[in-house]
């Protein structure tokens, strides 16, 4: 006798159903461990500053001719320049007498023009590569002397000035020098704009040129120790 099974068998279209309800849970299982990886990744990767960004350094390590100077940012003139590594030259300018970083350029707007020649408050500085030029030293003791005048005068306690002979590639010009504490500047005389000072000395392979107002020399001690200062602040540790 033949038997027939009473269990009817699937037919085609459940059986589509149930691979494709499989297939979807099965790429659903897979999408949720992804997103889960993903998450885990970006949370591990993700950036730990805050969202004001990274403060810029106060002073930056630059190199003058292979000597390195420690210069504060906000001091850098140029800025072009306000970047670390060796550089060819670089302009300061710094208060004077706290010798702190100008806060920012002065800027001159037509409300103030009629009062922009203000007194200057700000002692300036030029460092350059000398390339084995003649130092400050032997311009001073070889140079200067065949062009300044015989006579010189004693302007104050200490301090000694020679004019330069107006025939000569420094008409015009004045030499100070002191001993204690050490000053040697050579300055314009005051005329339509006021007279102006250049003071330099050599550092390592680099040439130091501070300027100021001429009128400071009524203090020169204090001028001269505040360019000292400024010497010793702004070397680096191992120039």
């Amino acid at each position: 006798m033949t038997v027939f099974s009473a269990a009817s068998p699937r037919s085609p279209r459940t059986s589509a159903r149930s691979h494709a309800r499989a297939h979807l849970v099965a790429l659903a299982l897979t999408g949720v461990f992804a997103a889960g990886a993903i998450a885990l990744v970006a949370y591990l990767l993700w950036p730990t500053w805050s969202t004001g960004g990274a403060e810029a350094p106060d002073k930056l390590p630059v190199s003058v001719g292979g000597t390195l100077f420690n210069l504060p940012v906000q001091a850098i003139r140029m800025k072009i320049q306000r970047h670390s590594g060796p550089q060819e030259r670089i302009d300061l300018d710094f208060l004077y007498p706290s010798l702190e970083a100008p806060a920012g350029p002065r800027h001159v707007t037509a409300d103030t023009v009629d009062t922009a020649m203000q007194p200057i408050d700000r002692i300036f500085l030029s460092i350059a590569a000398h390339h084995d030029a003649l130092s400050p030293e032997q311009r001073v003791t070889t140079i200067y002397p065949r062009y300044l005048e015989p006579t010189a005068t004693s302007p104050d306690e200490g301090l000694t000035m020679r004019a330069f002979r107006n025939d000569t590639p420094y008409g015009s010009e004045d030499l100070y020098a002191a001993t204690s504490p050490a000053l040697t500047a050579r300055c314009t005389r005051d005329a339509a704009t006021p007279g102006m000072c250049l003071s330099e000395r050599r550092v390592g392979a680099a040439d130091l040129t501070f300027r100021f107002p001429r009128s400071w020399l009524s203090q020169w001690r204090d001028v001269a120790e505040a360019m000292e200062k400024l010497t010793a602040q702004l070397r680096g540790p191992h120039s």
